[in-house]
C-alpha cells in the first residue's frame, strides 16, 4: 500500500516489472493511494511503501503489518464490515481510512494506465 508520492513510485515499479509478474498481483487505487495484493514474493518493493495482511481473528479485514489495534480485532471487524457491508476491507490506522479490496484488478498494462489517467484527472 502507498499514498501520494510513494503510489507513483510503486506504479513506476510495476509498470517496469515483467508481465508473468504482475500478472500474480492486483491493484485497486484511489486520489489517494495505490493498493497492490498478491503472494509476498510477487510484490514489488519501494521506499516507503506500508503493507498489510489479512487478520486471522476478523475474516474480511486486512490490517497493517506494523500496527496493533487497542481493541480486540474480531469486534472491531464484525462492526467494520457490518457497517461497509463490503468484504474484504482495509483499515488503516494513519492516515485513518477504510479502504475496499473488493475491487482489486489484475495488473495490466490497461489497468496501470487507467490509474495513472485517473490520477492526471482525465
Amino acid at each position: 500500500m502507498a499514498w501520494g508520492d510513494v503510489a507513483a513510485r510503486l506504479h513506476a515499479r510495476l509498470l517496469r516489472m515483467p508481465e508473468d509478474q504482475t500478472a500474480r498481483l492486483q491493484a485497486t487505487a484511489n486520489r489517494d493511494v495505490l493498493i497492490v495484493t498478491g503472494h509476498v514474493d510477487d510484490l514489488p518493493w519501494v521506499e516507503g511503501v506500508d503493507y498489510a495482511c489479512s487478520e486471522p481473528a476478523a475474516p474480511g479485514l486486512w490490517l497493517p503489518t506494523s500496527w496493533e489495534p487497542d481493541m480486540p480485532v474480531d469486534l472491531m471487524g464484525q462492526a467494520l464490515l457490518d457497517r461497509f457491508a463490503r468484504a474484504p476491507l482495509l483499515l488503516w490506522h494513519a492516515p485513518r481510512a477504510v479502504l475496499p479490496l473488493d475491487r482489486c484488478l489484475p495488473v495490466t498494462a490497461r489497468h496501470l494506465q487507467r490509474i495513472q489517467d485517473e490520477w492526471a484527472g482525465h
